[in-house]
């Protein structure tokens, strides 16, 4: 009976004394514990802080926290102009605002890491708009951030104070301190450090462009793709520094109390933004195929140059790189007007004026089976400049360059819009309601399809997969490009006479500027 007893006090204190299991869900970070949840068959930790900021001033580390950080609802996006109707509560929107999200499948895995970098022009977005449990499953861990945008990211004060000298660009320092957290965290997700892929599309894609441009980033990223993201950023230091002193000007602030800066109400800071541009460089009208205002300008130190024009700096040679358009991109689409040839001439002669007959042959040249409303609806703002980017690229840098156009149609808008191509490489067609609210299976074939070649592209730096056919880097000999769609096609310069009249004749605003200020 003793003996009985004695066991049965053994086991008790056995099992008093194991610990129990792990959650698989708790993750150590350099800044404590995160709790995800399971979302979509992947591991998701959602708002983990990465940055701690100051109005103006260069990111900071996170401080420690000690207890379980829950991780299971979006962070704060950074202030920005809401839609009409619109409201965030101080939550969901505030100037802490460095927060990231990761999705992952094996957190004792090693898998190429890609870091999603979303789109609104340098003035407004969030993360919220693209999850990542699609491209996770893709065997990569997929990373997106928020990051301070429009003046509170890019308001330059270095010419009345010498604490603000980065002031100008700590919009993208916040990505740069991201990719450091990325470098110093992603291991203990499952992810390589060693093997990061920075992708965007629209402003996206220029904060990738521009990264690409940034001493500091160079280590902490090796492969780079750039979706629609041909943003001609013109701001130059001279411009950035009359920009500041405009606000200072419209805010009543001097050097002497240039504190008081940081006083002022977000909503009184951005009006006195949006008046002071208008009363130096300028505002600027959304859809045209020019940046500027309250956004990255070079310094010399933190940003050696504006991408795109035409390249990247050289410090970025040995990275990979994709970069791609859409059909239509941004332009207005004229598909349910049916228009006749006749009819589209007379809508294309105040764009292309004496040029009109060039475009229309080189139209159909291009695309001999195109209606009259394709060549209407056509994109006109950022394949031509992509293509002056890609031949630049392609020429001067060690690593190779991949071109693609995406000419997928919606059945609902019958076009390919900007930003219709993300929920395909994304691999989460459920969310595309508006353009494709019924996915047929040549739809989700295609999301596998170019879902894999993003998670291809990002594990070796080649874009080809199963599905696919042969794709090789891009030269401006061979002109080669992919045509992502039901079926995708490989062409060899289709459009290049095409693109050389839209760049003649639809960025006269850029010629103008650049004319102006003698560049």
């Amino acid at each position: 009976m003793k003996k009985i007893a004695f066991a049965f006090l053994a086991a008790c204190m056995t099992a008093c004394t194991t610990p129990p299991p792990a959650d698989p869900f708790v993750v150590e970070t350099q800044s404590g514990l995160v709790k995800g949840f399971e979302q979509d068959g992947t591991m998701a930790f959602l708002g983990i802080p990465y940055a701690h900021v100051e109005r103006f001033m260069p990111p900071q580390p996170v401080e420690k926290w000690d207890t379980v950080r829950i991780c299971d609802h979006w962070g704060p996006q950074t202030m920005q102009q809401l839609r009409p109707g619109e409201t965030k509560t101080e939550e969901e929107m505030n100037e802490q605002c460095c927060v990231l999200n990761v999705w992952t499948t094996d957190v004792k895995a090693k898998k190429p890491v890609m870091l999603w970098i979303h789109g609104g022009g340098f003035d407004s977005g969030a993360s919220t708009h693209n999850p990542g449990m699609g491209l996770a499953k893709k065997d990569v861990v997929c990373v997106s951030l928020n990051h301070r945008l429009n003046i509170l990211g890019f308001l330059d004060l270095s010419t009345v104070s010498e604490k603000y000298k980065y002031s100008g660009n700590v919009g993208m320092l916040d990505i740069v301190q991201a990719l450091q957290w990325i470098h110093d965290n992603i291991a203990q997700f499952g992810g390589d450090p060693e093997n990061i892929t920075i992708f965007g599309e629209s402003g996206g894609g220029g904060k990738v462009g521009t990264l690409l441009c940034m001493p500091a980033a160079q280590e902490l990223f090796h492969k780079a793709i750039i979706l629609s993201g041909t943003i001609l950023n013109v701001n130059d230091k001279q411009m950035a520094e009359d920009l500041g002193q405009a606000v200072l000007k419209e805010l009543g602030i001097t050097a002497e109390n240039i504190e008081k800066i940081n006083e002022v109400p977000y909503q009184d800071l951005y009006d006195a933004g949006q008046r002071a541009m208008a009363a130096s460089v300028g505002q600027r009208v959304p859809g045209t195929p020019m940046m500027w205002g309250f956004g990255p300008s070079p310094d010399g130190e933190v940003l050696l140059q504006q991408p795109f024009q035409p390249g990247f700096a050289s410090i970025s040679d040995d990275k990979p790189i994709m970069i791609g358009t859409t059909f239509n991109e941004l332009v207005r689409l004229t598909y349910e007007q049916q228009n006749t040839l006749e009819q589209a001439k007379e809508q294309l002669k105040p764009i292309f004026g004496e040029k009109t007959e060039a475009f229309i042959s080189a139209f159909q040249e291009a695309f001999p089976e195109g209606t009259p409303d394709d060549m209407l609806s056509i994109d006109r703002l950022f394949r031509a400049k992509t293509l002056i980017t890609a031949d630049a690229i392609a020429e001067t840098r060690k690593a190779p360059t991949y071109m693609y156009r995406f000419d997928w149609r919606s059945p609902v808008t019958l076009g390919s819009q900007h930003g219709n191509e993300l929920n395909f490489c994304f691999n989460t067609l459920e969310l595309a309601t508006r353009e494709l609210p019924e996915p047929t299976e040549k739809d989700r074939s295609l999301a596998d399809v170019m879902s894999n070649s993003w998670a291809a592209f990002a594990k070796t730096g080649n874009p080809n997969t199963e599905g696919l056919p042969t794709w090789n880097a891009y030269t401006p000999e061979n002109g080669e490009m992919m045509l992502f769609n039901h079926e995708c096609t490989i062409v060899h310069n289709p459009d290049r006479a095409l693109q050389e009249i839209i760049n003649q004749c639809c960025f006269k605003l850029l010629d103008e500027f650049n004319a102006k200020h003698n560049r």
